[in-house]
């Protein structure tokens, strides 16, 4: 069943501009909105530039989309694509310019930090106030009362006034009294970045426990690790479109681990200065896979294949390569070597490819750099080069739980595959 259904939904801004330029365009614009049709003063031709040159910034653009009862949809995006505009459409709080929602279900929002919270009442007084605006009754809050006290960790100053409340408290609260409200869809915007670790992770069990009530949910957050181990599938949004859709990794993998739209999974290092050895062979670039597809994206459990290729000159005899994984931090995790895996390699000169196969990557969730050593056969150093390429782990409902995970702190020589093309 669809409980979440947008149409070409499009918002936008006037710059600079409260209201209309007069009372008649206001009262259009106002009759408009309720009966769900465009902003009829807006001329046609707008809808198409984001800054349209005439005071109008379009957050939004033709964006279609339908969410499944009990689906668990992760919105991702650079700051700016339009997620928070969509996810305030999505709660009523603001209406769209053109275009349809259709919602089926109690719905629980949790876009800003307090949202709906009196600064002069205590935080008790403050969860009547915020439940009552999100629908719950007074015999339900009376009812999950203590509950939410305890989820929220601040029962220690919940008869204090919110104004002296940290913004960690106040996300605290507000979180509590949203997660217990048990709504059909929950809508949560990247608030949580506000709370500490322990917090956070405490959310994201709530969501989960959530997602498996069947309920919906639908997360902001820039996190990817986070949205990949809560979501089974994601919206990127870019300009205010909606650039792509569908399984959560695959969403992930196009937007990129650093928040841009260009990583995927391939470095040229060829005009890399900050090397050490002696040359004679040379690293060239690496790609790593993910299947058959170049990818900067991983899931737990998941094979990896990087293509190394190397420019060889001057050299006669074997050469050994290794590959070493790094945490963010740098420390190495993971180390493979062509001749542990009994690959016996000497070239003639030339451009060369090696690839290295991983058949499960058993690496926590987080960003990893690869540093990658040549040498010969006494050991004696060719070329080296740090952070040649980065990659994430991620994990999903489908991914590695269960699986024994490396403990990212002290180096493990994984089993590898070596093959030189």
């Amino acid at each position: 069943m669809v409980v979440v259904s947008a149409e070409k939904v499009s918002k936008a801004y006037r710059l600079g501009v409260v209201g209309g330029a007069s009372l008649q365009e206001d009262f259009q614009r106002f009759w408009a909105r309720i009966r769900r049709q465009p902003d009829p003063l807006l001329k046609v031709d707008h809808l198409h530039a984001r800054n349209d040159g005439h005071g109008h910034f379009w957050a939004l653009r033709d964006v279609s989309f339908e969410v499944k009862q009990g689906d668990v949809i992760g919105i991702i995006g650079r700051n700016g694509a339009g997620k928070s505009t969509l996810l305030k459409i999505l709660s009523q709080v603001t209406g769209p310019t053109s275009g349809q929602i259709r919602l089926r279900g109690r719905i629980a929002s949790l876009l800003e930090v307090g949202t709906g919270f009196h600064q002069d009442l205590t935080g008790r007084e403050n969860i009547f106030l915020n439940g009552a605006i999100l629908g719950m009754t007074k015999a339900e809050i009376r009812q999950k009362l203590d509950e939410i006290i305890d989820f929220s960790g601040v029962e220690e100053f919940i008869d204090t006034p919110v104004k002296r409340y940290s913004s960690g408290m106040n996300v605290r609260l507000a979180f509590a009294v949203a997660a217990h409200l048990e709504p059909e869809i929950l809508i949560v915007d990247e608030v949580l970045a506000v709370g500490d670790a322990a917090f956070q992770k405490k959310c994201l069990g709530k969501m989960g426990d959530v997602a498996r009530n069947g309920r919906t949910i639908l997360f902001v957050s820039h996190d990817l690790g986070s949205v990949s181990r809560l979501c089974q599938r994601g919206i990127l949004l870019a300009d205010g479109r909606i650039e792509s859709s569908g399984h959560i990794a695959d969403v992930i993998a196009q937007y990129g681990m650093d928040g841009t739209r260009s990583v995927d999974g391939y470095a040229d290092l060829s005009g890399r200065g900050d090397r050490t050895g002696s040359q004679t062979v040379r690293l060239h670039s690496i790609e790593l896979r993910a299947g058959s597809k170049r990818s900067a994206v991983f899931e737990i459990g998941s094979c990896l294949t990087a293509a190394i290729v190397l420019d060889v000159k001057n050299h006669v005899g074997p050469v050994r390569v290794a590959m070493v994984v790094n945490t963010q931090n740098g420390t190495p995790v993971l180390e493979m070597h062509n001749s542990d895996s009994g690959h016996v390699w000497a070239p003639a000169e030339g451009r060369h490819r090696l690839t290295v196969h991983v058949p499960k990557l058993r690496l926590y969730p987080g960003d990893y750099g690869v540093d990658i050593w040549i040498g010969d056969d006494q050991a004696h150093r060719l070329d080296y080069v740090k952070d040649t390429i980065k990659f994430q782990m991620v994990q999903t409902p489908d991914s590695g739980i269960g699986r024994t995970l490396l403990r990212n702190e002290a180096v493990v020589y994984e089993r590898s595959e070596w093959v030189n093309d």
